[in-house]
């Protein structure tokens, strides 16, 4: 359980960008809205008293930065990633000073509300385990099939392929480019609310200073790893929350043995990095066998 609850943030934020790389936008502000998602569901639903509209005021903040970002890139023709860099580097600031400002906290904070975990049947043997997932982990199956039925079976995700593979024939169809993409990027806005949600009110009750600590680039690597398909983008995020479980159980016998903690800390990235190069290989050799 352990390795769905690390892979839940990852799969939504994978879902998400996948909306806008299928778009043509390289969507380097993940890791920000992630952030962004985390810190304002810990804030605004603890100043309410509700975990749901904190969730609720999380995603309007991502749509609000989505809207800007959209609207710097598409608009005034900004560079995608440097202000990618820079909606990441706004988020990484912009909660660590609210946080102090408004809470009079530094490094992190508890949360008053907590999404709610499923109880299912006796709390013994796998129920136990099972039971400790939060209800956005229990939904998360159907939130794939949405997004797969979306991108792959409507007209919209017809639009949105369209528009990231072949623009000026999407032009000349009659396709709203700039709309799409803007459509685009709000989904992606939505569902990284979603996994900053997960990732500070699923498993812990807590924000703590970047504490999406990389996971939107590995979000990235798991969209590039499953093809930009849905279904594979969930299991490349399945197989990159697997690394992360490991590094951290590693690190319980970390101290019987000799081996530096640092290195058990970069196992999740040793192998993101490791499976993405055997990807590109692999395409790289597939594309010279049918050349």
């Amino acid at each position: 359980m352990t390795t769905i609850r690390l892979s839940a943030p990852l799969i939504f934020a994978g879902l998400g960008g996948l909306f806008s790389v299928r778009a043509g936008i390289f969507h380097i502000g993940i890791e920000g809205l992630m952030l962004a998602g985390a810190f304002v569901t810990v804030a605004f639903g603890s100043a309410i008293g509700s975990v749901w509209l904190g969730i609720a005021g999380a995603i309007v903040v991502n749509l609000l930065l989505s809207f800007v970002y959209w609207l710097l890139i598409d608009r005034f023709k900004a560079d995608m990633i440097i202000t990618g860099l820079g909606l990441t580097t706004l988020c990484v600031g912009g909660s660590a000073f609210l946080m102090n400002a408004l809470f009079k906290r530094r490094g992190s904070m508890t949360s008053a509300v907590r999404l709610p975990q499923p109880v299912v049947g006796p709390q013994e043997g796998v129920l136990a385990f099972v039971s400790e997932l939060s209800i956005l982990a229990w939904l998360l199956p159907i939130f794939v099939f949405i997004v797969w039925l979306i991108l792959r079976r409507s007209r919209l995700g017809l639009h949105i392929a369209a528009v990231g593979e072949y623009p000026y024939a999407a032009e000349a169809a009659g396709v709203d480019i700039s709309r799409t993409k803007l459509i685009a990027m709000l989904g992606t806005g939505l569902c990284c609310a979603l996994a900053g949600a997960e990732l500070s009110v699923g498993g812990l009750a807590a924000f703590s200073e970047n504490m999406t600590n990389g996971r939107g680039f590995i979000a990235l690597a798991a969209i590039l790893f499953g093809s930009l398909e849905p279904i594979r983008t969930t299991l490349a995020g399945l197989f990159f929350g697997l690394a992360n479980a490991v590094g951290i159980n590693s690190q319980i016998y970390a101290g019987e043995s000799n081996i530096p903690r640092q290195f058990i800390l970069m196992i999740p990235f040793i192998a993101t990095m490791i499976f993405v190069t055997l990807r590109g290989l692999l395409s790289q050799r597939r594309l010279s066998h049918d050349a």
